[in-house]
């Protein structure tokens, strides 16, 4: 039986609305996904730890501070460093779309903004996990 997916959701940065990340965090687990809440006010490098001690195949970060141009690319940077290259680094907040394009070229997955719904969110990381857990078997 295939592991069920294994998803850190963290709230970096001084933003203390976790309301939104709670949420997620809530609708992984209902889909069948472990899910490690990591928290408010965490440093990218406190993510990424947290990351690779847990085995996790994604973290999902939550930013509405408007320092997602920082954040995002460090924890992406820290994962690549510890060796978790693997691990889809995906999240939403209040992005703009030039800057989710800029995230991406960097390797950043899916971002999520405003009227995004769960059910996106969801089959989303299902379908990134799968294909990169598959990858990873044939390679």
């Amino acid at each position: 039986m295939e592991q069920p997916i294994r998803v850190l959701i963290a709230k970096p940065g001084l933003d203390g609305h976790d309301r939104g990340a709670k949420v997620v965090a809530a609708a992984m687990r209902d889909a069948g996904m472990e899910v490690i809440y990591g928290g408010l006010h965490q440093t990218p490098e406190i993510i990424a730890e947290m990351a690779v001690q847990e085995d996790v195949d994604a973290v999902g970060l939550s930013i509405l501070s408007g320092a997602h141009m920082t954040l995002f690319p460090e924890v992406k940077k820290l994962l690549d460093a510890a060796g978790a290259d693997h691990v889809l680094l995906t999240g939403g907040g209040i992005i703009p779309p030039d800057d989710i394009d800029a995230l991406q070229a960097k390797g950043v997955g899916r971002l999520f903004g405003p009227g995004s719904t769960l059910v996106e969110l969801v089959e989303y990381v299902q379908a990134e996990v799968g294909r990169r857990r598959a990858a990873a078997g044939s390679a």
